[in-house]
């Protein structure tokens, strides 16, 4: 099979097992910071809760920041912060500042 030939219920499958892999992997990888993540490839595990919270609310789903956060992270953003998140070195924000992907 080719990708022409992939419907797009199995397109739409395969990208869903794609996206539930990356989050997976995000929630094992904690030792890669958000601040890491933006300054290398422009986004980060915030992005990807807020592009799921537009999806939901796009088919007129409701999720709040807290929730889409929770799955992305696998847990409260809170308890995830005060689990991994270290403070953010003066060289990381210097990249950040300097980069400004887009307003975090």
């Amino acid at each position: 099979m080719t990708v022409a030939e992939i419907d797009d219920r199995t397109r739409v499958e395969l990208e869903a097992a794609a996206f539930r892999r990356l989050v997976q992997h995000l929630r094992e990888r904690t030792d890669v910071q958000n601040i890491d993540l933006m300054n290398l490839a422009g986004f980060c595990r915030n992005c990807l809760a807020k592009w799921y919270r537009a999806a939901a609310e796009e088919r007129g789903i409701a999720l709040s920041d807290p929730e889409s956060r929770e799955i992305i992270y696998g847990m409260p953003y809170k308890e995830w912060q005060a689990k991994y998140q270290r403070e953010a070195s003066a060289a990381q924000l210097a990249a950040f500042e300097k980069a400004r992907p887009h307003e975090h």
